[in-house]
């Protein structure tokens, strides 16, 4: 069909109501959903003999008119769906109440200032605070709900200057990955000239004497493809304050490989630019330093193959120190001498142990050692020849973030979170070994009426998966409990407990809440991350059909009442699962999901991903990615489980094509009374930055469809 015939048939469909509902002859007519009728096209695409029909292929282009006037008939189906559910308005109410509650970031000092932002509870974007002490009344440095009316404008990025006189800062608008940077002089509050664009995926390092900063950027792109073309040749740049963005100097780039990205850290002698090479996302980096003593020095390597993880701490003079993975898959922290950096000369401070080291940070010439242990965090004082200090006890089952500073501070912060525990800011006293609490929220509930527990199932080939199971006390083993399974399963992520409104509003609506730890994430390490990718990614799947499994098996829920739930890898997470096993769930909702798996390498950063997924392009690697590719194995005149499927019109990560696509199939093929519709957000991306008022208007959604789906 050409693109005429499509506007012609959207134009139909707008102007007639034509219509197709979901098989009415085993359906109760009432309650058949009626969706817009979605055009067809002949696209045919051949992989390696294989001929594999893509009908909606016009869907990808995000800016043709036919596919906006699609978006809108969607919203109007869906809109009219929702606005039908007699509990989504208390749902709303009652998360407006629970998100309003104080949230603090973990504060970072430099220069002799605190910096933290703040949210006093349903601000859309936290504000960003400064202070010269702990006693000091905190000032505004930069409240970003003054950038957007709407609250859609969102700080990306902060890093101040040495000397805590500049503050160079990114925004980002409708959620996209692009972002612009400028730098504002902290004493007056007020922004210097500077003014830079197509930044994206970009850490900030300043120099020393804070005349400047190292920064990432690719080629400015043509206005029609900035939301979905390729980005590839991200080039390393110095920005000097006070001059334009045209004049600034090409620090690395490597025009011979185009996948190459590049981040930027200086050491905090100011001695070495240390510049981190990736290439997608896997964890495996180039090292390269360069000697920024002296003005004429090359960039020159230090671990020059893609082999491991190396993440820098610090360094003391010329020694490095660095958490890698290499001949160590639960990480380990090795120091390598700069001038002898063959790795014959490296030096093991702390070897790898069961637990697996998640992050490392050496402050008042201490080694602060995160791990994880089963999922939850765990953290260790060592000295900087790796002997134990002390643990520093945590008050329960969480996860911590935080532990910034320096080698010469006297002090650092920590936050700790769990499931029914809000998000805790903590001061550690390097000394004294002492934490005290800093700032602690207070929302509208009881933590004591709640308990989580963790539960380890056996996957379909015997691997023991843990899942965290939260609830309200004394949760009856009846079979009845509407129960929402949420999981990810990729790119070396770990599934940690943390606190959320929006899960709190789910347990006290009666539901249970639980988290599987699957493999492709990084709770165990390397080893367990790779056990799901390419060739093994349906281990990720079979885990997570295990954990409904046993949460069936076991009557915490049954199908009808079981929910699954995923964002981003997490949506083709849910697609999978939905698709290959959909009399197991009741309702569906893949959120930013991955579902086209033979062309998500086509658009912007989704090249990347072929390290965890690999690609259409490989023989071996398409016939495993069709196998599960949500989009392809819809079949018509299935019954699916009721589906909400999630997505926004300015995702510039996993472009929006993918769940518009997916919907269009899936409304196609569903058989039975089950709904599947799709919500599109406006001037929303992926989900960073998301304006507060935005994450209640979704999660009310996200709810109250359960509610009527799980029939609550």
């Amino acid at each position: 069909m050409h693109m005429r015939q499509v506007t012609l048939a959207v134009a139909l469909m707008a102007a007639f109501g034509s219509t197709h509902a979901a098989n009415p002859a085993a359906c109760d007519p009432q309650s058949a959903m009626t969706y817009p009728v979605t055009a067809k096209v002949g696209q045919i695409d051949n992989y390696h003999g294989t001929q594999i029909a893509d009908p909606y292929r016009w869907l990808e282009d995000a800016n043709s008119a036919e596919t906006k006037q699609w978006v809108d008939a969607q919203n109007t189906v869906t809109q009219a769906y929702l606005g039908q559910i007699p509990q989504r308005e208390a749902i709303r109410q009652r998360l407006t109440k629970l998100w309003n509650y104080e949230r603090y970031s973990v504060p970072s000092k430099e220069g002799g200032r605190y910096f933290y932002s703040r949210n006093d509870g349903l601000q859309n974007q936290s504000v960003l605070y400064t202070m010269k002490s702990l006693n000091d009344t905190p000032r505004v440095l930069l409240d970003p709900n003054t950038l957007a009316a709407d609250g859609t404008v969102a700080l990306a990025g902060v890093e101040v200057s040495p000397d805590g006189k500049l503050m160079a800062y990114g925004t980002a608008a409708s959620g996209s990955d692009w972002n612009e940077w400028k730098v504002r002089d902290i004493e007056t509050g007020k922004d210097l000239d500077d003014h830079l664009k197509w930044v994206k995926f970009s850490q900030t390092a300043w120099t020393k004497d804070g005349k400047g900063f190292f920064y990432s950027r690719y080629d400015e792109p043509e206005e029609s493809s900035k939301l979905a073309g390729v980005n590839y040749f991200q080039k390393l740049y110095f920005h000097k304050i006070g001059t334009p963005q045209s004049a600034d100097v090409l620090v690395y780039d490597r025009p011979d490989e185009k996948e190459w990205g590049f981040r930027a850290q200086t050491t905090d002698d100011g001695k070495y630019l240390l510049i981190t090479a990736t290439k997608g996302t896997a964890h495996k980096y180039r090292v390269f330093i360069k000697d920024l003593s002296k003005p004429d020095s090359k960039v020159v390597p230090l671990v020059d193959n893609f082999d491991a993880a190396y993440d820098f701490i610090d360094n003391v003079g010329s020694t490095f120190y660095f958490t890698t993975d290499r001949k160590a898959p639960r990480q380990r922290i090795v120091a390598i001498d700069v001038n002898k950096a063959d790795e014959k000369n490296w030096k093991e401070i702390i070897a790898e142990s069961k637990d697996t080291l998640a992050n490392a940070h050496i402050i008042g010439d201490r080694l602060v050692v995160e791990y994880l242990k089963d999922a939850k965090s765990v953290v260790r004082v060592n000295d900087l020849k790796g002997k134990l200090v002390r643990e520093i006890a945590l008050p329960g089952i969480g996860s911590v973030s935080g532990f910034t500073g320096k080698r010469g501070d006297s002090e650092t912060f920590f936050s700790f979170t769990g499931f029914t525990t809000p998000t805790t800011i903590y001061r550690l006293d390097m000394k004294s070994g002492k934490t005290s609490v800093f700032r602690q929220p207070k929302v509208d509930f009881d933590p004591n009426a709640y308990e989580t527990r963790q539960q380890f199932f056996t996957s379909r080939d015997g691997t023991k998966v843990p899942m965290f199971i939260v609830s309200k006390k004394g949760l009856k083993l009846d079979g009845n409990n509407p129960t929402y399974l949420y999981g990810y399963g990729g790119f070396n992520i770990s599934m940690t407990p943390g606190f959320s409104p929006a899960n709190l509003a789910w347990m006290e609506m009666g539901g249970v809440y639980v988290v599987a730890n699957l493999r492709g994430g990084g709770e165990y390490g390397e080893s367990w991350h790779q056990a799901g990718t390419k060739l093994q990614k349906q281990n990720v799947f079979d885990d997570f059909i295990g954990a409904a499994e046993w949460l069936v098996a076991n009557k915490v829920t049954s199908p009808s009442k079981l929910a699954i739930g995923g964002g981003s890898n997490g949506g083709l997470l849910v697609g999978a699962a939905m698709t290959q096993r959909p009399d197991l769930f009741g309702a569906a909702i893949p959120m930013v999901g991955v579902m086209d798996m033979l062309r998500f390498h086509k658009f912007t950063i989704g090249w990347a991903w072929t390290s965890d997924y690999g690609s259409a392009d490989n023989p071996d690697e398409f016939k495993a990615l069709v196998k599960y590719s949500p989009l392809h194995n819809l079949k018509a005149g299935t019954q699916y489980p009721a589906t909400m499927v999630t997505t926004a019109d300015h995702d510039d990560r996993v472009v929006p094509a993918h769940s518009f696509k997916f919907a269009a199939t899936a409304q196609a093929a569903q058989a039975g009374c089950n709904p599947v519709i799709i919500r599109i957000d406006t001037k929303a991306g992926h989900g960073a930055g998301k304006p507060t008022a935005k994450q209640i208007e979704e999660v009310a959604d996200r709810w109250g469809f359960l509610s009527k789906a799980l029939k609550m």
